[in-house]
């Protein structure tokens, strides 16, 4: 029997965070993986979180987990401003490490993180999970097969609850401010723009307008009024690498049906990604997502993905399941040697892409990218 692959989570506090909503149910949940060692700010949290799932060690120092000879998987989720730092000594350390996107605070950390992992030589991967729903990887099929012909059109909204109703729980305030790496942008667009090149390919040119429509938030813990610096709305309009029309509409603030949804048209037909309902409020990446096509009428109708398409056991939630069916994929690369996850070099290309974005927005100018 194969031995289980050893994980340490920095990051796994038991009280709120992503790690609790999902790496941690995820991990419990295959048998691929063996959760041995927790690390937290605080000691209290750190003994708890390993009482609680199972872990033989927890630390408050996470260079002591990297380095421990019973880890061989680092899982880095933490606030993304703290991925660099904690990444690099993982990798130093020679495990395999699986970071939280965005990777890094910045393009440049990205560039030196990237590079890194290439010189460690381990697998690495970033947490770009909704490549990995079985609705995804089933519409992947269907449209690099040909199942709706060429595609001609593209349209993509996706719309997220953070900061409906103008406020916002005190965990979010940090990603408001332009310098954290963490906001519309760099999270909701990057899971958006990320599942639309994975689908159909780079996008070639483009022109993109950046807007904060709420510049400040109420935080519900405190009552504070906090100012927001990053854009709550992008506009992209441009072109696919193929010359496909392609236009995007990002934002947060969404008040009531918040929402994703990928529509590709094409000359034989078309399909839709779509994700909605109680998570969907939260991006693409932790919802549900199901694919649908034309019905009767002006009606859309669901599309059952095949079970070959869901590889990763029963998971309790959605907000788990994309997770799950990531860390599956991870475990067949490592004990294989392929390499079919989103990984550091992936997590860099979406950057640079954001960073196109930002200066298409800044020079009001279309931005020509080499592909």
């Amino acid at each position: 029997m194969t031995e289980p692959i050893r994980v340490g989570v920095i990051g796994a506090g038991t009280e709120r965070g992503w790690a609790r909503m999902s790496h941690l149910p995820a991990l419990t949940a295959l048998p691929d993986y063996r959760l041995t060692a927790v690390a937290t700010t605080r000691s209290g949290s750190a003994r708890l979180a390993a009482e609680r799932h199972g872990a033989a060690h927890h630390f408050t120092d996470p260079a002591r987990l990297s380095g421990h000879p019973d880890v061989d998987l680092v899982v880095v989720a933490v606030k993304t401003p703290d991925h660099a730092a904690l990444v690099l000594p993982a990798l130093e350390a020679g495990k395999h490490v699986y970071c939280e996107w965005p990777l890094a605070r910045t393009t440049k950390e990205a560039e030196v993180l990237a590079a890194a992992a290439e010189r460690a030589g381990v697998h690495h991967a970033v947490g770009l999970q909704a490549r990995h729903a079985p609705a995804v990887r089933h519409a992947r099929d269907l449209l690099t097969s040909g199942a709706i012909g060429r595609i001609t059109a593209v349209h993509v909204y996706a719309a997220r609850a953070k900061g409906a109703g103008g406020t916002v729980t005190s965990d979010a305030v940090y990603t408001l401010d332009r310098r954290s790496g963490a906001g519309t942008l760099e999270v909701a667009g990057g899971h958006t723009l990320d599942l639309l090149e994975h689908l159909c390919g780079s996008v070639g040119r483009l022109s993109a307008a950046l807007t904060v429509q709420q510049p400040r938030l109420t935080v519900t813990d405190t009552a504070d009024s906090v100012g927001v610096t990053n854009a709550d709305h992008i506009l992209i309009g441009g072109f696919l690498a193929t010359g496909v029309p392609v236009s995007v509409h990002v934002h947060d603030g969404k008040t009531g049906h918040a929402r994703t949804r990928l529509e590709f048209s094409g000359t034989r037909g078309s399909l839709a990604l779509v994700s909605e309902g109680p998570a969907a409020g939260h991006g693409i990446q932790v919802s549900d997502i199901r694919l649908k096509e034309p019905g009767a009428g002006d009606t859309w109708r669901d599309v059952p993905s095949p079970p070959e398409y869901r590889t990763a056991v029963e998971v309790p939630d959605t907000a788990v399941r994309n997770v799950a069916e990531l860390y599956t994929a991870l475990a067949r690369d490592i004990r294989t040697g392929s390499h079919t996850v989103p990984d550091f070099e992936t997590g860099l290309r979406l950057h640079l892409l954001l960073d196109t974005v930002r200066s298409a927005d800044q020079t009001a100018a279309r931005q020509v990218r080499e592909v």
